[in-house]
């Protein structure tokens, strides 16, 4: 086990739904008061994807991420942000002719999904590597536009964290750090319990642990009910820790959460109990070298 355990609180995501738990942040005053309450509760690190204010569904636009940002900006310049990619990657193929995307299809240009990034140079953004089924749909991450979202990322000056869905994805996590298309050591995600990828098992963790590149960083993410215990698997295997409505809606059999600080709660106390400490935004900083904040053109000042 690592002595200093870091937390990251995903708030809303891009698959909860309003009408899963009422308490799923949606505007983007509650997305930043969402973090920032996460952060009192010991979150390091903030995943954010934001929605559109009044229907809840998944959205990219800028204004809100903008939004968002100096929202949480104007009260707390030490969390780390973490901003999402993944939207802009599902293909929905028609029933009549599967070449012809149908209703649900977000597929875009890869600079397009890291266009936010460009602009707000966060500390960390996601980059996910999975090529795979989710739920009918598809979700598509070629290697070719993998590298052209990497270059933006690398030009922005953000650190990527590698999310990672099953083993084939891993190897393509080698492929990339050899070609120069990613530096280590890397800083990654075990995303665990998704139907078609990785699922949530001590034995899934450890395997998955021992087929990264040496140095590298690593979180396993519990997807609905494996969310807590996968904190604790994460933890006992000398990772860190993620939880937030984004993973889960139930912060315990049948009990809806309250609200992301309150799964953070109980993600610490896991860990403390389990004998490690969390880690300050600071801390969380040094370990994956990571600027301060302010230090870099363009971000806020510590």
């Amino acid at each position: 086990m690592l002595d200093k355990v870091v937390i990251t609180c995903a708030v809303t995501g891009n698959l909860t739904r309003p009408d899963q738990t009422p308490h799923l942040p949606v505007t983007p005053e509650e997305i930043a008061d969402a973090c920032l309450g996460a952060a009192e509760a010991g979150a390091a690190i903030a995943h954010i994807h934001v929605r559109e204010p009044g229907s809840g569904t998944p959205s990219m636009k800028l204004e809100y991420y903008q939004d968002v940002v100096a929202r949480i900006r104007a009260r707390n310049r030490a969390l780390i942000l973490n901003i999402t990619t993944g939207p802009g990657g599902r293909f929905v193929p028609s029933q009549d002719d599967p070449k012809i995307a149908a209703a649900g299809t977000t597929l875009m240009n890869p600079e397009q999904r890291v266009a936010h990034i460009a602009a707000l140079r966060p500390d960390i953004c996601t980059l996910d590597l999975n090529t795979m089924n989710s739920g009918g749909q598809v979700v598509i991450n070629t290697p070719g536009n993998v590298r052209r979202m990497a270059k933006v990322i690398r030009e922005a000056g953000v650190k990527p964290e590698i999310e990672l869905f099953d083993s084939g994805d891993i190897a393509l996590l080698h492929d990339l750090l050899a070609d120069g298309t990613l530096t280590g050591p890397a800083l990654t995600s075990f995303v665990m319990g998704v139907k078609y990828g990785f699922q949530a098992s001590p034995e899934t963790v450890l395997y998955a642990r021992g087929l990264l590149p040496a140095g590298a960083h690593f979180t396993a993410i519990g997807i609905g009910r494996s969310t807590f215990p996968m904190v604790a698997q994460s933890v006992l295997a000398g990772g860190h820790a993620r939880t937030g409505l984004e993973d889960a809606v139930y912060i315990d059999r049948g009990t809806l959460a309250p609200s992301n600080a309150a799964m953070v709660e109980k993600a610490r106390l896991i860990i403390e109990q389990l004998g490690a400490q969390i880690a300050t935004p600071a801390q969380a900083r040094a370990l994956f070298d990571l600027p301060l904040a302010g230090s870099e053109p363009g971000r806020t000042p510590a």
